[in-house]
């Protein structure tokens, strides 16, 4: 076994191979570029060396400089992760070459697995089934035009050395597919440094399945059932769970087999995921191998009982898989959350900054949370904006569900913005806990952009419920203050008017912050709620018995308004007198400033190209600008009919959230 290994990643993934590593007795060595000097990696390695600047490629995609670090600390091994160079070809190769293990599959494999196009010519050739188009390589968009009208509408235009949803566009019709070739081969080209691309069918109400591999340098190769994960935003993954609520066992002894067939025909060594597209009739069709872990491995660790990095380690090491595939057995559900630095509410836009409070839920057999981040780090903007990775258990799809629930509900982040509320309103989703999953869910769901989920009865009054505790606990404090002028504060117990986002009710409250009753009428609805909870003021998380039912409410103070958050649910909620409520409707609202005639940059990024000039006159729908962040590129286009009546910025300038790009006439 070895003594000493690298990891050539950063983040929640680095962290969680250390965490395997130590337990294994296996000193770490980390790699930090200098925006990373003072991550959580670098702080839990045994020994850590800086590769160079914030930029990938000069720092986390440098073979040489990775190869470097091995040497001067005697490393005798590497884990990639996932990202970066983990699907490189030429990384293995760099390593095997100077005497240094790579804890990942052959180069040959990664070679014939990362060309998506020769990957599906291999695929078929093995007898896995594969979905029809036309794998050659397309120089320009007439010919994608004619290839994609052979194919029939729609079609998926594909980046072949493409990963993580880049380098990929839906088209349903000519125009679509000219825009959507352009669009790919720059962003293949941008992240890739490869701008091949190829189409194929888009599969309608399709499902992403995926096959879980291990195999050894003795032959053994097996699978370990399959993950769901068609929740998906701009073809990345958002949602994960073990086993899909959709398969049956004939299929996933099918799909499985297949997996393994074609991890033979490569001579695949390690853990690897082959993906799958499947439609409504259990039809599959084989998409892609990734030929390293997978982002969402937790959840096949959870129902396995199995540590897949060790595995991977293990047969780095040489050693021969523990089990047979008989002896793989799934026991319960498990769901996976990705939480990302992003503001759903804004079209999912990057958000960086720093981490002023991170409070992930407490772990336990049932709920895992896999982190790179630490209260007070920084969020890049040179990276990826994954803070954490939450998953949990249960003996049944509906336990994991609840539990995920409730883990969410406790997950506390401020400073950035994030997408806890969207995770939240997905897993509560009847279509979610009914298993009626697509790769079109989020679209299907959110057809106009999420928005923060309204307030059902239940949670409504949960939450006037615990601001009306909230505040009585405030009161207590504020009223046992020695010095107060007489008649300061004088209101009678009863006598309050909780003002709960854009509704009211009048409150009675009986009994202390810690356990009272409390009466009032919402939405013509007569509620009579008990609340016990051991909260203190200053605490952001509630956790309470609220009419029976144990739930945790974050919580915190803005001035005079609780700012409460809970079932995916933010909203602000005043407890004031009832003379108060009545006066305070007569003010009048201040209007918000008119930015109609603006075109802002709805995230923080770099102005790749501006397709208009002063005193242009433009259509409804066509491009403006192109504004790249997170290595992504997004066409900004005209809403409606105008003039051009000024420019506020140019190419290749760095732009903040809602900085002007165009004034209107």
């Amino acid at each position: 076994m070895f003594k000493k290994i690298l990891i050539a990643n950063r983040g929640e993934i680095a962290c969680r191979v250390m965490r395997t590593a130590k337990r294994m007795g296996i000193k770490t060595v980390a790699v930090y570029s200098e925006a990373d000097a003072d991550a959580l990696h670098v702080q839990m390695a045994d020994e850590a060396v800086a590769i160079g600047p914030a930029p990938s490629a000069q720092s986390y995609l440098s073979i040489e400089k990775i190869v470097a670090a091995c040497k001067a600390t005697g490393a005798e091994a590497v884990h990639p992760g996932y990202g970066f160079l983990s699907e490189k070809e030429a990384f293995p190769r760099a390593l095997a070459k100077a005497g240094i293990v790579f804890i990942g599959p052959p180069p040959e494999a990664v070679a014939a697995m990362g060309d998506k196009i020769e990957s599906k010519k291999l695929a078929k050739k093995a007898g896995v089934s594969t979905v029809p188009g036309d794998l050659s390589e397309i120089p320009d968009g007439k010919t994608a035009v004619k290839i994609a009208r052979t194919i029939g509408y729609p079609v998926m235009i594909k980046a072949s050395a493409g990963g993580g949803g880049k380098g990929m566009r839906i088209a349903h019709n000519d125009a679509e597919t000219e825009v959507g070739f352009r669009s790919a081969r720059a962003e293949a080209k941008n992240a890739f440094g490869d701008d091949r691309v190829f189409i194929e069918k888009f599969v309608e109400e399709p499902r992403h399945i995926e096959i879980q591999v291990l195999a050894d340098g003795h032959g053994n190769c097996l699978y370990l059932g399959e993950r769901e994960c068609s929740i998906q935003r701009r073809h990345q993954k958002v949602v994960e769970e073990a086993p899909s609520p959709f398969l049956d066992a004939k299929t996933r002894k099918a799909m499985g087999e297949q997996a393994v067939a074609l991890a033979r025909a490569v001579g695949y060594r390690s853990a690897g995921t082959v993906e799958f597209i499947v439609d409504r009739d259990r039809n599959f069709y084989f998409l892609e191998m990734n030929t390293r872990l997978q982002v969402e491995h937790p959840v096949t660790e959870m129902i396995t009982g199995l540590d897949l990095v060790e595995l991977m380690i293990r047969v780095a090491a040489g050693e021969k898989l523990p089990l047979t595939q008989d002896q793989v057995k799934l026991e319960g559900w498990a769901i996976e959350t990705r939480v990302y630095a992003e503001d759903p509410v804004r079209n999912f836009l990057p958000s960086i900054g720093r981490l002023v409070r991170y409070r992930p839920p407490e772990q336990s057999e049932s709920v895992r949370v896999d982190t790179g981040v630490y209260e007070g780090a920084e969020i890049s903007m040179y990276y990826d904006p994954m803070i954490a990775k939450l998953a949990t258990h249960g003996g049944t799809r509906e336990a994991a569900i609840q539990r995920m629930e409730d883990a969410l509900d406790a997950f506390y982040i401020r400073g950035v913005n994030h997408n806890v509320g969207f995770l939240s309103a997905i897993v509560r989703a009847a279509r979610f806990k009914r298993g009626a999953l697509t790769t079109g869910y989020i679209a299907e769901e959110f057809p106009e952009g999420f928005k923060p989920a309204t307030l059902s009865p239940d949670v409504a009054a949960r939450l006037v419920a615990a601001a009306t505790a909230a505040h009585l606990a405030q009161r207590r404090q504020e009223t046992g203050i020695s010095g107060r002028r007489n008649g300061a504060l004088a209101v009678t117990e009863p006598d309050w008017h909780v003002r709960l986002g854009n509704e009211g009710c009048d409150v009675a409250v009986e009994g202390a912050p810690s356990d009272c009753r409390v009466r009032f009428a919402l939405r013509g609805q007569q509620h009579d709620v008990a609340l016990k909870t051991g909260w203190r003021l200053g605490e952001p998380l509630m956790r309470a018995e609220i009419g029976g039912r144990a739930c945790t409410i974050q919580i915190e103070r803005q001035g005079i308004v609780w700012r409460l958050v809970h079932a995916g649910a933010a909203v602000g909620a005043t407890v004031v007198s009832r003379r108060t409520a009545t006066l305070a409707a007569q003010m009048p609202e201040k209007a918000a400033a008119d930015t109609s005639k603006f075109l802002l940059s709805p995230m923080p990024g770099l102005l790749v190209s501006l397709a208009v000039k002063a005193g242009q006159a433009v259509q409804a729908g066509e491009e403006l600008a192109v504004v790249e962040a997170m290595k992504m590129q997004n066409v900004l286009r005209a809403e409606r009919d105008g003039t051009i009546k000024a420019l506020h910025a140019q190419p290749g300038e760095s732009l903040a959230v809602d900085q002007a790009i165009v004034e209107f006439a």
